[in-house]
């Protein structure tokens, strides 16, 4: 008759072991400690794999970049970890580094008005009725994302303030350039135009928020406010 000891992985319900639970619930309901077992595989005669980890987690207060900072040498001295497991526990970590240390995609850095609308045409070309963007920016100029705030008829949209600069605080934003469309091709602004642009560009100037610009969209030319001298 063979003995399983009960405080092996083997005798935990299917749900807790780390490997099955990784299959079970995806990679992010796993700890740390159950994340470092999987790379050790097993424990000692009286410790889980999961027990290991923890100690050793313990021993950098739980902070993975003090784990990073140990050597194979230094893993190697607890219980349970050979050379072997301290390799993999290492290399493992490295991974992780190098994907945080790899650069992200550079954003788009907006120079110009033609920077500007380059950058929307694919969210407003061939639109054949009018619609209010905002094309939200950090400090550097560099494009955080567009966002459209509304959709109207063939001569008219929405363009809520309230809404326009609720999106640009909830994306942290430093400034934004302000879109929408004439679908006739018409690139003379309205008065309604100007009047909402100047509206918007005081609200921006007191939130310390400001509207760079506004342009009028149309397939094959734009008009900039500020280009202008109207802004």
């Amino acid at each position: 008759m063979s003995y399983q000891n009960p405080g092996t992985i083997q005798s935990w319900a299917e749900e807790d072991r780390p490997r099955e639970k990784l299959m079970l619930k995806g990679k992010a309901a796993l700890s740390e400690a159950e994340l470092i077992a999987i790379l050790i595989n097993a424990g000692t005669v009286d410790l889980t794999a999961v027990d290991v980890a923890r100690i050793i987690l313990k021993s950098v207060d739980n902070n993975l970049n003090d784990l990073a900072k140990l050597s194979i040498k230094d893993l190697s001295k607890f219980r349970g970890i050979g050379e072997a497991r301290a390799i993999a526990i290492v290399a493992a970590l490295e991974l992780g580094r190098r994907r945080k240390e790899q650069d992200r995609p550079q954003r788009a850095r907006v120079t110009c008005s033609r920077d500007a609308y380059n950058e929307m045409i694919p969210h407003l070309i061939d639109k054949p009725h009018e619609e209010f963007w905002i094309l939200l920016m950090n400090r550097a100029n560099e494009i955080l994302r567009p966002v459209q705030i509304s959709t109207g008829g063939v001569s008219g949209t929405v363009a809520d303030p309230k809404l326009i600069f609720k999106q640009a605080i909830e994306h942290l934003a430093s400034s934004m350039i302000l879109f929408h469309n004439h679908p006739s091709g018409n690139l003379t602004p309205s008065q309604a135009d100007k009047d909402l642009t100047k509206k918007l560009k005081e609200a921006g100037r007191l939130l310390d928020i400001p509207v760079l610009d506004h342009l009028i969209f149309t397939d094959k030319a734009y008009f900039s406010f500020a280009d202008e001298g109207i802004f």
